[in-house]
């Protein structure tokens, strides 16, 4: 296999609002990926034999047990934990994960938790609402240190637990995490990894106590994650789901939960997604590391060069010294960042993300935004109205992304930047902030009919 390497769906035409239909241009993988080839092709070969898992002994049910469990030790081995007492929860996706693991540590309100600025809302609203939460602050170019981690650890009380993001979903750039934790392990704090954007581009830290990720953005869009921790952690206490699966023994007055990790997976889990999960974690690592990396930073020099090249560009987050994940998000000096986006997809064919990118902390902090800033732009939200909301636009790769994809981006944002004018007058709906084509040129693709908003985060 060679890189980059072709996603299920890539090439199919969209149509653009000048009647010509166009390959679709992708670069939004730190939201979700598309699905690889070998996980479509095991998927539809596992598919005859989808039995219940855990559940009976006919030969399809004891087939997908099996696959399921496989799919816990590729999670093992993917994650470099073998040879540990830790267990694999399979879980939704990531936030379930953080939260599942937020109610087994069984914290309390004076619990401290130190994390960061730079967190995904997946890994600062759970801990913050039933914890107290430290936050170690970052510079203006979005980045710390190892010892403004120290720093915050150092502070009384003593934290509970310390957790951060392998790397952000915003600006791409990647802490010095295995550092961290042994700083964090030399102080006995235990060290909780989101490996959501990190875990399709890099190996995930060894030492971590425990880590999480997805499979929707590792090319396995089956609706599965993992959450792996030491077995310690979920032997006692009631699980965070209470239902079948989980159980020895059920009385109306007693229950006897049963080990981990079944305890901690009530329910009819799902094989379908363990199994195409464990399909994309064998091909990333038959990809191997040197060959995703050295594909990742050629993507992201030449998408974070060519977009701070175009004049009237600002890309978020350090610069082109730092190596970081093939993500960026940027604004162009007076384009609204919904239009922006809205353009790229109706006029280009090409597919971003745009808004706060559920990180509004750290997306304020990159913006530079003042106090009075932030809270008017509070009161328009509450108020219904978000025409005004700060936001960016944010490009980001995968292992199927080409040189090609990457300049059609840049001459698209070059384009617009310079002052190219829309065929159609776009008009904005309040209540989201996105614009929308003028229904007088006949385009019908729109949001709002979903009842969805794309800047929201």
């Amino acid at each position: 296999m060679n890189l980059p390497l072709p996603l299920i769906g890539d090439g199919s035409l969209v149509p653009c609002i000048d009647g010509v239909s166009r390959p679709y241009v992708g670069l939004d993988a730190a939201a979700s990926t598309g699905a690889l080839p070998s996980v479509m092709a095991r998927v539809q070969e596992f598919l005859p034999s989808y039995s219940s898992v855990h559940r009976g002994a006919g030969y399809k049910s004891q087939l997908a047990t099996a696959e399921y469990e496989d799919a816990r030790e590729a999670a093992l081995r993917f994650a470099g934990r073998e040879g540990r007492d830790d267990v694999v929860i399979v879980c939704r996706n990531t936030t379930e994960a953080i939260n599942h693991l937020v109610y087994r540590l069984r914290l309390r309100a004076d619990d401290v938790v130190v994390t960061t600025v730079v967190e995904h809302h997946a890994n600062l609203l759970p801990w913050s609402r039933v914890a107290t939460c430290r936050y170690v602050e970052c510079a203006a170019d979005g980045t710390f240190t190892v010892d403004d981690v120290v720093t915050a650890l150092d502070v009384a009380p003593r934290p509970r637990i310390l957790t951060l993001s392998g790397a952000s979903n915003i600006t791409g750039w990647m802490p010095p995490v295995e550092e961290i934790i042994e700083v964090a392990h030399a102080r006995g704090i235990p060290v909780v990894v989101d490996g959501a954007q990190l875990a399709p581009h890099r190996p995930l830290p060894r030492t971590a106590d425990f880590v999480a990720w997805s499979g929707h953005k590792m090319y396995a869009p089956f609706g599965a994650g993992v959450l792996i921790g030491p077995r310690s952690a979920f032997t006692d206490g009631d699980p965070f789901l209470a239902g079948g699966g989980a159980v020895d023994l059920v009385g109306l007055d007693e229950v006897v939960w049963t080990s981990p990790p079944d305890r901690e997976e009530a329910g009819s889990p799902n094989v379908m997604g363990a199994v195409a999960l464990h399909a994309a974690m064998d091909t990333l690592s038959e990809l191997g590391w040197p060959a995703i990396i050295e594909h990742d930073r050629c993507a992201s020099r030449a998408l974070r060069g060519g977009l701070m090249a175009i004049p009237g560009v600002k890309v978020l987050g350090p610069g082109l010294e730092t190596d970081t994940l093939p993500v960026a998000a940027f604004t162009v000096e007076g384009v609204p960042f919904a239009l922006l986006a809205a353009r790229l997809s109706v006029e280009f064919g090409i597919g971003v993300r745009h808004g706060c990118f559920c990180a509004h902390p750290y997306l304020i902090r990159l913006l530079g935004l003042t106090g009075d800033e932030v809270a008017r732009f509070r009161a328009d939200v509450r108020r219904g109205d978000r025409h005004a909301m700060p936001g960016a636009v944010r490009a980001s790769c995968g292992i199927n992304t080409t040189d090609e994809d990457i300049g059609k981006l840049l001459d698209a944002v070059a384009r617009i930047a310079a002052g190219l004018e829309p065929p159609y007058a776009y008009l904005q709906d309040p209540a989201s902030g996105d614009f929308f084509p003028d229904p007088a040129s006949g385009w019908q693709v729109d949001a709002r009919s979903q009842g969805g908003s794309c800047s929201p985060g």
